[in-house]
């Protein structure tokens, strides 16, 4: 007995690593495995997932391509009574990011993505050649169309011709989707306003992990045809969605909308079939999978950090991880961020006090490095500060101390710490916040020195916000208290406080947030209230800052527009607002 009106999709939601076309190909064939196991018809995998995404210029090494076509081979002879989408390199006579659809040991046909993103962190165009082609595949009970991330957020793309001309009754859009806080919600309305308007079921399914400074959020999504979510995936975790479409609750709805026959009367577009078969199953229905509660803001942002300091740390063969603790908030952040990523065990914490480090920083750092359960160093570097001075006073004859000797202290500090780095193997974090990296108000070679700055796209007041989510998730103060409630001081002269150099961070933020994150020009910024000096002295900080920034350690993204990947700004630049 045929059930035309149930289609079993399994959406695998994984975290794989970029180049490693055998541990990823090994990895999919596993997942194949239990979407099997829960008699899926179809089990669909992320965009690239066998290359890992972005594998940027791997894609230049003809060797590569070609490990990844073995990687696919191997996907294909997995595909024994289930259909398997999955995302790979086509080679062709140029190469293509596309879908392959396999079936009982056998390739059924590729989908070559069409429309190739080009802003941002995305760089496709420089890699590969657009697809032209929307197939569907035809079984007895459903037709699909495939996509890949990209080519579904155009309203008159793929989708529309695979709906339209091809009758696709199901939309499986493959997707590498890098989170940035508040994405998601611009990401569901687009696919439910995709779902209604083409009368038809669409299936996100999204990569999860994070690959240098990119994190990829999961939570897939299904939507029926009338644009409503019916299925979410894990938010920042493997997952495996299963869930049972009803594919005849589509073919009711189209009765009632005549505006599909009017279109369909001026349609051009041809679409090519390819026809697959069900597999005989028991039909005995599976419960839909959960649709979880999506995080607030706040849950998303430190799940985000967490993911991406894991990956980063973990994937590039470190096990443990080192950094100097100030006392300050945002040392203190990183530290919780870094044990729930890695677990206690495998993160060490430095105190390097001076002469100007109070006996509250110290005992604050201790208190921290207690309730976290880390490893606690302590080395003084005030007799090495010493030794830099009296080397440096011949060359310094006739110069006042200034901002040097400041400076001084925080290299000598960043010297320590990497000299652990190299003794023991372990990956420097440095701790500085956006706000800072916006304004240079950091150390070259100093507090900027090593592997990941794990805070690099938060600005400091988001670093306030998630301390306090950090404790109250916890259940107690992680973080003491004091070191939420001091004022911010780099500590590296006598009752120094940040507000000596920069605006207060609550007046600071916004404008950075308006400079560096939406570009607004220099009169848009006066016209959103901010005093005029103001922000002529930020900007002029941002700007002047910008080699800095050039030479800082890779972070983790989770703003619309993060330093490095998305803000490429020339150092030597003539250019000023105002």
């Amino acid at each position: 007995m045929k059930h035309p009106s149930q289609l079993r999709l399994a959406m695998a939601q994984i975290n794989v690593v970029v180049g490693v076309d055998e541990g990823n190909a090994q990895k999919i064939v596993e997942w194949i495995d239990r979407a099997r196991h829960v008699d899926a018809d179809i089990v669909t995998f992320p965009e690239l997932a066998l290359t890992g995404y972005p594998p940027e210029d791997l894609l230049l090494k003809p060797q590569f391509i070609d490990a990844n076509l073995a990687g696919l081979e191997k996907i294909i002879n997995a595909s024994r009574e289930i259909t398997v989408i999955v995302g790979f390199v086509e080679r062709q006579d140029d190469i293509f990011n596309a879908a392959a659809i396999a079936q009982n040991g056998k390739l059924v046909t590729t989908y070559q993505k069409i429309y190739l993103p080009n802003y941002g962190v995305f760089d496709e165009f420089r890699y590969f050649q657009a697809g032209h082609r929307c197939p569907v595949l035809q079984m007895d009970r459903a037709t699909i169309g495939v996509s890949i991330c990209e080519d579904i957020w155009y309203p008159d793309g793929p989708v529309f011709q695979q709906a339209l001309s091809g009758g696709a009754e199901v939309i499986i859009n493959i997707s590498s989707s890098p989170y940035h806080a508040g994405k998601r919600r611009w990401r569901e309305t687009m696919l439910a306003t995709r779902a209604a308007d083409n009368t038809v079921i669409v299936a996100y399914n999204n990569l999860v992990g994070a690959q240098d400074e990119l994190v990829f959020d999961g939570d897939s999504l299904v939507f029926d045809e009338n644009g409503d979510l019916i299925a979410r995936g894990k938010q920042f975790e493997e997952d495996l969605i299963v869930v049972d479409l009803d594919v005849e609750s589509v073919f009711r709805k189209r009765l009632h909308d005549p505006r599909r026959r009017q279109q369909k009367l001026t349609a051009s577009e041809t679409t090519e079939v390819f026809p697959i078969t069900s597999r005989t199953r028991n039909p005995k229905k599976l419960p839909v999978t959960a649709r979880p509660e999506p995080l607030d803001q706040n849950a998303e942002i430190y799940r985000a950090l967490v993911l991406g300091t894991r990956d980063y740390v973990i994937k590039n063969a470190f096990k443990k991880v080192v950094l100097g603790l100030s006392g300050g908030i945002d040392s203190a952040l990183t530290a919780c961020i870094a044990v729930d990523a890695l677990g206690s065990e495998n993160v060490v914490g430095v105190l390097m006090p001076s002469k100007f480090s109070s006996r509250g920083s110290i005992e604050d750092s201790q208190r921290l490095g207690k309730n976290l359960g880390i490893e606690l160093m302590t080395i003084p570097i005030e007799e090495v500060l010493d030794s830099f001075i009296e080397a440096l006073k011949a060359g310094f004859r006739g110069a006042k101390p200034d901002v040097t000797e400041e400076n001084l202290q925080a290299r000598i500090r960043g010297t320590y710490l990497m000299a652990l780095s190299n003794k023991f193997g372990w990956l420097v974090l440095s701790t500085g916040n956006k706000s800072e990296v916006s304004s240079g108000y950091c150390t070259l070679y100093g507090d900027m020195a090593g592997g990941f700055a794990l805070l690099k796209d938060v600005m400091k007041t988001t670093v306030y916000r998630l301390a306090e989510y950090c404790n109250r998730t916890s259940g107690s103060d992680r973080i003491p208290r004091e070191i939420i409630a001091k004022p911010p001081s780099a500590e590296l002269r006598p009752d120094q406080l940040d507000t000596d150099f920069l605006p207060p961070y609550e007046v600071l933020d916004p404008i950075l947030k308006a400079y560096v994150e939406e570009d607004r020009s220099f009169s848009q910024m006066l016209e959103m209230g901010f005093d005029e000096q103001l922000v002529r002295r930020v900007i002029r900080m941002v700007d002047t800052n910008e080699y800095k920034r050039r030479q800082a350690a890779p972070g983790v993204k989770i703003t619309p527009r993060a330093f490095g990947r998305d803000r490429r700004m020339p150092i030597t630049n003539r250019f000023r607002y105002g």
